[in-house]
């Protein structure tokens, strides 16, 4: 770590690590498949589960750095690119599907997510609402349709723990986890992450731009912990969706100048 430059603590990147648009997902392992989208790339810092690589996009500089899975993380990982200067943000990640709406590959794009994590409580009251910025989830559409993915947009469901989610029975509060995850789904939330609410509530707290593109990686009530059933030839589609979408959020800022 050099000591003449000032490094954040966590993502261990420094005063001009990162651009102004930056790439959100949560698998380090993921961050150099996005960074090769990219014009040109190099590895910025590795840390923890942050994994940074910056490089350039039709001219402009971007970054990809991982939040790691949950609230805690992303947090933390957002707060510290906005301290570098990143002030648009693209979730770029994997879901399941809560709805007959979304098969197994379909792209996710939220226009909403439940709160059903901690993170967001400790930024804002409970009432109040996470969702994206609605600039960038209409050019993530838009970016779905020109690439001709099946794609839904809907509301998802954020949580904090993943086995209470697909094993509510062995936990001593079973039961209320059930009763409220049917709601949810009744209510017509059609999938879920563990990234998106907090994502969200943070960016419009901070005053930047957040969205998120996922793809699901089930079909609704399919779930399989076999690695084989894994969808990883999907896992390209969220990235060109949100690959283009940016590329169009960019031109648009800057013709906007």
């Amino acid at each position: 770590m050099s000591e003449t430059k000032k490094k954040m603590l966590h993502i261990a990147c420094g005063e001009g690590d990162v651009g102004e648009y930056v790439f959100l997902p949560g698998s380090p392992e993921r961050t150099i498949k996005i960074a090769k989208h990219f014009d040109s790339y190099e590895k910025i810092a590795q840390h923890r589960e942050h994994t940074t690589y910056t490089g350039y996009l039709d001219g402009v500089k971007v970054s990809v750095t991982s939040t790691g899975m949950g609230g805690p993380s992303t947090a933390i990982c957002m707060e510290e690119l906005v301290k570098l200067g990143a002030h648009t943000f693209i979730r770029v990640g994997t879901c399941a599907s809560t709805s007959l709406k979304v098969k197994m590959g379909d792209v996710v794009i939220p226009n909403g997510a439940v709160k059903m994590e901690g993170t967001s409580n400790h930024y804002v009251p409970l009432e109040y609402p996470a969702v994206p910025d609605f600039f960038l989830l209409k050019e993530l559409e838009k970016a779905a349709i020109k690439l001709n993915y099946d794609y839904n947009v809907g509301v998802s469901i954020t949580k904090d723990s993943f086995y209470t989610q697909i094993e509510p029975e062995t936990k001593p509060v079973g039961y209320e986890l059930r009763n409220k995850w049917d709601a949810y789904e009744k209510s017509g939330a059609t999938n879920t992450c563990m990234e998106c609410a907090p994502m969200f509530v943070i960016a419009s707290t901070l005053n930047c731009r957040a969205g998120a593109v996922l793809v699901s990686a089930n079909n609704y009530k399919a779930y399989s912990s076999d690695k084989k059933t894994y969808p990883a030839d999907f896992e390209s589609r969220p990235i060109e969706v949100a690959i283009e979408a940016m590329r169009q959020v960019i031109k648009a800022d800057q013709s906007s100048k």
